[in-house]
């Protein structure tokens, strides 16, 4: 990786100084597009994580007295 970098350092060292603005703007367009990858994916993690979801924690629940309870009945009203 490194080698790598040094590649890219020299080839910056001969480009025409007008041209070194746009190496600028798309390293940081490249940045920017990475830590929102990386925002996206802490999201999604969060929003898989039923300990961390208030909604999702509960699921379950309704199976247990007192809210399985004549649930049936509750919603849907009396039974024929």
């Amino acid at each position: 990786m490194q080698i790598f970098k040094d590649v890219v350092k020299e080839a910056i060292e001969h480009l025409p100084e007008d041209k070194l603005s746009e190496v600028f703007d798309f390293v940081g367009y490249l940045l920017a597009k990475e830590k929102m990858e990386r925002e996206r994916e802490e999201k999604s993690e969060l929003d898989m994580d039923p300990k961390k979801d208030p909604i999702l924690k509960y699921i379950g629940t309704v199976s247990v007295e007192p809210f399985a309870h004549k649930i049936d009945e509750i919603l849907y009203g009396e039974q024929d």
